[in-house]
């Protein structure tokens, strides 16, 4: 090899050299990845986060992925003439758009997200919250302006059994989770919140981290008037932002700070439209994103006014 090829090849030594610690740190450790946003629509974003999870599976950890399917559900609730209607930001589920949810959810996005991770070996295996009875949930019904209102469908969980995951994880396998529950008592099934059921399975798992891709670079400090990303806070300054937070924002720090209040060690909010940003925030010493971590933790947290 030329003393040139030698010199151009070194940042990738440095490169490796700087994940070792990270390696180190996580190894064997379960990783709970909540997949969303653009990456789930972009087909390089999509082949780029199977790599990523790949590569987790390989370097030792035991990644886990849960996913919804927002656009995907409207798309095909269009295209059956059924209106799609929202709210306090959870999706009014029918009966019939219920049909759709699952159909969606089990039957394409999981799919799909299964073969692009089994593009690299037989690894995926899909699931959702009703198999096994990994996610039990009850009827939700959300307050608003003080009243109980009826959103049909859509599920508040009570229940996780993590079993079927975790034998699937010692086997080396990679669950995919799509996020519908059943019900303990009604024989229906529930359209989950994916930010919820990701959090819930993460702690029910005892996960190190929770991973929460968007299409944002993180949590704003100022929102709108600045565009400056908190990198780090603890669950008691997460918890003060709370009721400031857009309404998009909320599932997903709701879920981040239940996470850590619940054994696990980190949860981190990632921009999911840059490719690789699993890697990025999990191996490298800079990070990206926003990241939760327990109070006593807290550490060098920024304290946001």
């Amino acid at each position: 090899m030329s003393t040139t090829r030698k010199h151009t090849a070194l940042p990738k030594a440095r490169t490796l050299i700087e994940a070792l610690p990270w390696l180190t740190r996580h190894y064997g450790r379960t990783v709970v990845i909540k997949f969303g946003g653009n990456a789930m629509v972009d087909e390089d974003l999509k082949a780029a986060f199977a790599q990523d999870v790949v590569f987790l599976r390989h370097a030792g950890l035991k990644p886990v992925v849960v996913h919804g399917g927002g656009p995907q559900i409207s798309a095909q609730l269009d295209k059956q003439g059924l209106v799609s209607e929202f709210k306090a930001g959870l999706r009014v589920t029918t009966p019939e758009a219920m049909d759709v949810v699952r159909m969606v959810l089990a039957g394409q996005v999981q799919r799909e997200l299964v073969g692009l991770l089994n593009q690299h070996g037989p690894l995926a295996v899909g699931l959702t919250g009703e198999d096994a009875h990994t996610i039990t949930a009850t009827k939700h019904q959300p307050r608003i302006e003080g009243e109980l209102v009826d959103i049909g469908r859509v599920g508040e969980i009570t229940e996780i059994d993590v079993g079927a995951i975790e034998a699937l994880l010692d086997d080396g396998r990679i669950p995919v989770i799509s996020s519908i529950a059943r019900s303990a008592d009604d024989h229906h099934v529930y359209n989950v919140n994916a930010d919820t059921a990701a959090a819930a399975l993460a702690a029910a798992l005892g996960a190190e981290t929770l991973m929460v891709l968007t299409d944002v670079e993180g949590l704003y400090e100022d929102w709108p008037n600045s565009d400056e990303v908190i990198s780090k806070l603890t669950a008691a300054q997460l918890e003060r932002l709370l009721p400031d937070l857009s309404s998009g924002m909320v599932p997903k720090m709701e879920g981040c700070l239940y996470a850590v209040r619940n054994g696990v060690t980190t949860a981190r909010v990632l921009d999911g439209r840059v490719p690789h940003s699993i890697l990025l925030e999990i191996f490298t010493d800079e990070g990206i994103g926003t990241m939760v971590v327990p109070d006593d933790e807290g550490g060098e947290a920024v304290n946001p006014a």
